[in-house]
């Protein structure tokens, strides 16, 4: 009997071991490299990649011996803080800038970052650059240079220095940098209509800029070519794209437009609960229920302390007003 009981407990103590080193292994700090610096931190996210969080909008770096990548600039008031942060990271020339929409929490530092920068051409540049060499390539989609640029005699969103000079139209937009494959996929009426997903193929990190964000619910653009849909469609090609490590978590890590790196599991609550308050408001316009009764109906009752923004258009009301809107645009979908 009392080997039997011996026996029992030590199997007990194994099991128990067992959960022990799986629970710090899923809960372990998994970054090598974390610098906090006044209110920006910059972490090693894995392979080339680096995120500097602090300056509005996520920032992502690619670094190598060829040169330095950034996805997105943050707000114009923070491009010396970004410049400096990057310097201490690579002393290599800033080649190119890729943007994830026109918005200026991802595109407020174009002008400053782009002259620091250098056009290198036969570095993976295609198409004719009249500036060759003078300040880095700014690559994004067609829709972003539309939105911050404008017509003869009209006042732009952004002076000319900060506008695309590389710009796609459809499909995606590929780069060759640092010995790594960099994709720059078009996701089509999602947050606007200008979003990009920003892949690092080596490195395995996803740069998603504001289709996915983890301190708030999305902010969908409606006049500047948002939709409900598209968002959805982004989020789930993301998550195409994620291969986790092991029990849901690592792999491909994932850099928002605010917030902290993530891994698929993240992408798809988000997803979830997107799709689900999605439902909920569309099933509510089907019964003929207004934008008003709608936000007060209490449809993301049960998700807004996790997901409403204090203030902004991540806030509760103003992701219902978004997805109503949206819906009311295109009721089909």
């Amino acid at each position: 009997m009392a080997k039997l009981i011996f026996a029992s407990a030590a199997a007990t103590i194994g099991i128990f071991a067992i959960a022990g080193l799986v629970f710090a292994q899923k809960n372990q700090f998994p970054w090598d490299d974390y610098r906090v610096e006044g209110d920006l931190t910059t972490i090693h996210v894995q392979g080339n990649v680096y995120m500097i969080h602090g300056l509005g909008g996520n920032v992502a770096v690619q670094i190598g011996d060829t040169g330095v990548l950034v996805v997105n600039t943050g707000l114009e008031q923070n491009s010396s803080k970004l410049i400096a942060a990057i310097r201490k990271l690579s002393d290599k020339p800033l080649q190119y800038i890729i943007n994830t929409c026109a918005h200026p929490d991802q595109t407020g530092g174009n002008e400053a970052l782009r002259k620091i920068g250098v056009t290198i051409t036969g570095a993976n540049v295609t198409g004719d650059i009249a500036d060759a060499g003078q300040g880095a390539q700014i690559i994004a989609h067609e829709n972003v240079l539309d939105r911050l640029s404008a017509p003869t005699g009209q006042k732009a969103a952004a002076p000319a220095g900060a506008w695309p000079t590389d710009t796609y139209v459809s499909g995606q937009k590929e780069v060759f940098f640092n010995e790594e494959p960099v994709e720059v996929r078009w996701q089509p009426a999602a947050h606007t209509d200008g979003d990009s997903l920003v892949i690092f193929r080596r490195s395995d990190v996803v740069a998603t800029g504001d289709i996915f964000s983890t301190v708030s619910y999305p902010f969908i653009d409606v006049e500047r070519g948002g939709g409900i849909q598209g968002e959805i469609d982004a989020l789930n090609n993301i998550i195409d794209i994620a291969i986790p490590k092991h029990e849901e978590e690592g792999g491909t890590y994932i850099i928002p437009g605010h917030g902290r790196i993530c891994d698929e599991f993240d992408v798809v609550e988000y997803r979830d609960m997107v799709t689900i308050v999605r439902d909920r408001v569309r099933n509510a316009i089907k019964k003929g229920m207004t934008l008003e009764q709608i936000k007060t109906a209490g449809f993301t009752k049960d998700y807004d302390a996790r997901w409403s923004a204090k203030e902004g258009p991540g806030t509760a009301d103003n992701f219902v007003a978004a997805i109503y809107r949206s819906l009311k645009a295109s009721p089909s979908r």
